[in-house]
């Protein structure tokens, strides 16, 4: 909507298009459109970027990993990853 029609428009004439626009849909704030408009002018879309993957963890740690399980059964995952210096949420 920046350059919607046939003149541009502020971040805040934005904001109230929006809301007039689509009252039914939660608000916009000015600095959502700003990130909006920043990510159009970098990449030339609006689409959702795909997240980062995960860090992949190569078979020799994950081996440590399971041996130092089975020596202490009890330790908890996140203590022997945090140790070990890997996300827990690593594949």
């Amino acid at each position: 909507m920046i350059g919607y029609g046939v003149r541009a428009r502020t971040q805040c004439e934005v904001v109230r298009m929006f809301r007039e626009t689509h009252p039914d849909l939660p608000p916009l704030n000015q600095g959502t459109i700003s990130k909006i408009e920043a990510q159009y002018r970098e990449m030339g879309h609006v689409r959702k970027v795909p997240s980062k993957k995960q860090a992949v963890v190569d078979d020799d740690t994950k081996l440590n990993l399971l041996l130092a399980l089975e020596e202490n059964p009890i330790t908890p995952a996140r203590h022997l990853a945090r140790d070990r210096t890997i996300s827990i949420a690593t594949d």
